[in-house]
């Protein structure tokens, strides 16, 4: 059965990036077929009146500009669908995500499309994927109640459909760097493919 793998670098260290060492890891460790490569290094667009103006818009009714306004974020969310497994490269920048990878979230997670609103309650669309975080961090203990990164991603990917999350955490490096990182690579070493 064909696999395919979104990877998704948020760091803005091309090198030196603990995340992006672990996110490379985890992708070869996966074996894919296919792997999708998104690096939020380049930041992407952040929303404005004529995004979510167009976002609201009926997509048989859109206009060529809103059609348009709207196709990044209609490739980003291809990529979702497309994804057997979402590989995140999450490093931890003042106890949460970056600017970049909260870019990503607010393109893909739209009403009508990655979720839905029913009687009781809002339901995710993007059912039966997994999501394995690289999580990074200096002083964060992933998990920890300052660890505002992994509870806000795991309930941003539940909410759009994605509840079989896995963290790989190289946390805390300020105080050992060596076996944080140890620690990771070792988990990694344990995911099924």
């Amino acid at each position: 059965m064909a696999h395919t793998v979104l990877h998704i670098d948020s760091s803005a260290r091309q090198s030196g990036s603990t995340s992006r060492v672990l996110t490379a890891q985890v992708v070869e460790r996966l074996n894919a077929e296919t792997v999708i490569r998104r690096d939020l290094s380049t930041p992407l667009p952040l929303l404005d009146e004529a995004w979510i103006g167009a976002n609201f818009i009926p997509a048989d009714q859109r206009s060529d500009e809103q059609k348009a306004t709207l196709a990044l974020s209609d490739s980003l969310i291809d990529e979702l669908k497309e994804a057997d497994t979402v590989v995140i490269g999450v490093p931890i920048y003042n106890f949460t995500i970056p600017t970049t990878l909260k870019a990503w979230i607010d393109l893909v997670a739209r009403v009508g499309v990655t979720f839905q609103y029913t009687e009781t309650g809002p339901e995710g669309l993007l059912k039966g994927k997994r999501a394995i975080l690289a999580v990074a961090s200096g002083g964060t203990e992933a998990g920890s109640d300052i660890d505002y990164a992994s509870r806000y991603l795991r309930h941003m990917l539940g909410f759009i459909g994605i509840t079989d999350i896995e963290i790989v955490a190289a946390d805390q490096q300020a105080i050992d760097a060596e076996g944080s990182v140890q620690k990771a690579k070792d988990a990694i070493a344990q995911l099924a493919a």
